[in-house]
């Protein structure tokens, strides 16, 4: 095995661990990690994950602070989150819903427009997300899509993607004077980098569905993407909704970095809750509980 082989392969195999610590921190609720999850790792690389989740969930709890004053304050708040084919904006995104209300952070992903979409006004579908008083939303990708793969791809014309740079600045700057708090991200990874977490994808079952057709073309459209990516940020990057750039090769420092600037973003303060008092449970003794059928019962196999 060369060496040059044999690095890749190293390195596909730390972004699969990777992975599975990403669905660890989706899903564990302790603060304390239990004992052997790290036998994998070297000791260094233990304290650096340790250190990871501490922060993870430090900047979590800000977020929750920050949810309670949006809905407090009736804020309404629009996050963009843009960048190529794996560049790790559905981690960030996971990472700041995790632990909030979903009734107040929504996350917005269209699909493709359907025949009667393509007709509307370009921006209409969008609108129509937009958060009320006391909301925050979190697109996915968004209007943006214009100026990045239907570019790309040809799904516009040329009428029409010069159309969206005249009027995404005027619709942005409307949004902002209607009392709306616009940011905007862009996520930033190499070409080579792309190229490893794709493999990554390749080999591991659980995450084949997240490679589409429009995935894999555009490894082979990389520069065309760039050069579109380029104009979009020199177009669209406006005082009132300006850009951010999030250096995106390491995924754990890009969504530490990612949250910590959002919430920095906003004079936000702790909300006082009232004192919640468990009221005590009332007991009829005429009340008998009757058995749930067997035939009912989900089978224990665990």
């Amino acid at each position: 095995m060369s060496p040059n082989h044999e690095e890749l392969v190293q390195r596909i195999e730390r972004d699969l661990l990777d992975s599975y610590d990403e669905e660890l921190e989706l899903e564990i609720e302790d603060r304390d990690l239990p004992d052997g999850l790290d036998s994998p790792r070297t000791s260094g690389d233990k304290q650096a994950r340790m250190a990871y989740f501490r922060e993870l969930f430090r900047l979590q709890g800000e977020l929750v602070k920050l949810q309670d004053w949006v809905a407090h304050e009736k804020q309404k708040v629009v996050i963009l989150f843009e960048g190529r084919d794996a560049a790790g904006k559905g981690g960030v995104i996971k990472r700041i819903t995790q632990r909030l209300n979903p009734r107040i952070c929504r996350v917005v992903a269209l699909p493709a427009p359907n025949d009667r979409e393509r007709t509307q006004w370009y921006f209409q579908r969008y609108a129509s997300q937009l958060p009320a008083a006391g909301e925050m939303v979190m697109f996915d990708r968004s209007w943006y899509n214009r100026a990045g793969v239907e570019r790309v791809m040809g799904f516009c014309s040329d009428d029409e993607y010069e159309e969206f740079f005249r009027s995404v600045p005027e619709f942005e700057r409307m949004l902002v004077r209607s009392g709306i708090r616009l940011i905007k991200y862009w996520f930033s990874i190499t070409d080579d980098e792309q190229h490893l977490r794709f493999l990554g994808r390749i080999h591991d079952p659980l995450k084949q569905w997240k490679l589409s057709p429009m995935d894999l073309e555009s490894r082979r459209r990389w520069e065309d993407y760039t050069r579109a990516k380029e104009t979009m940020l020199e177009r669209t990057h406006i005082p009132e909704a300006p850009w951010w750039v999030v250096q995106a090769v390491d995924k754990k420092k890009a969504r530490l970095n990612c949250i910590a600037h959002l919430l920095g973003q906003f004079a936000y303060r702790e909300i006082q809750r009232p004192e919640v008092v468990l009221p005590a449970r009332v007991r009829n003794p005429d009340y008998l509980r009757q058995p749930v059928p067997a035939s009912m019962l989900v089978p224990e196999l665990y």
